[in-house]
């Protein structure tokens, strides 16, 4: 189902002609498909959180937190599914975590274009910088809790970064 080719440093990279219908778990783990773009599936995957922010932000606070953890939990368990069925910790197309890392970057965030642009940012500068201590939880951490945290960790660095600004620009 899934097409891997070997890389000389035997790293393995997902093929993009990978066909999702046959398991809705690894096609929710991919992000809806967004994992599978051959370049940057991580920025796909945040760019797929966008629609699902926009369809939760209008909520109430502890609704949308709500949302997110229970995103958070399922993402725990999709991911560890995923990469146990791929046989690659965190392989590149498994994005949910990039997905749920947005949605908590953008936890209170003011409403607007401009914010929705700078909390994507802000997510994806921490996700690639990964300064500590999410670096060391990304190489250290193992499952689908080890996918998840480290964006976690991604968001929680973005979300300061955002609310700052936000209090900066009033």
């Amino acid at each position: 189902m899934f097409q891997y080719k070997k890389l000389p440093d035997g790293d393995k990279q997902h093929s993009p002609q990978v066909s999702l219908s046959r398991n809705p778990i690894q096609w929710v783990a991919f992000g809806f498909g967004s994992g599978l773009a051959p370049v940057a599936p991580g920025t796909f995957g945040t760019v797929a959180a966008i629609p699902l922010f926009l369809l939760i932000n209008g909520l109430a606070l502890w609704q949308y937190l709500a949302i997110v953890l229970i995103l958070l939990i399922v993402g725990i368990w999709v991911c560890g599914y995923t990469a146990r069925r791929l046989g690659v910790h965190d392989h590149p197309a498994i994005v949910w975590d990039e997905i749920v890392g947005y949605l908590i970057t953008m936890i209170a965030a003011p409403s607007g274009w401009l914010w929705i642009f700078i909390g994507f940012v802000l997510f994806r500068l921490f996700d690639i910088w990964k300064p500590w201590p999410i670096g060391v939880c990304d190489q250290r951490v193992g499952g689908g809790f080890g996918i998840m945290v480290d964006d976690v960790l991604a968001a929680c660095y973005a979300f300061i970064g955002l609310q700052l600004l936000t209090m900066y620009a009033n």
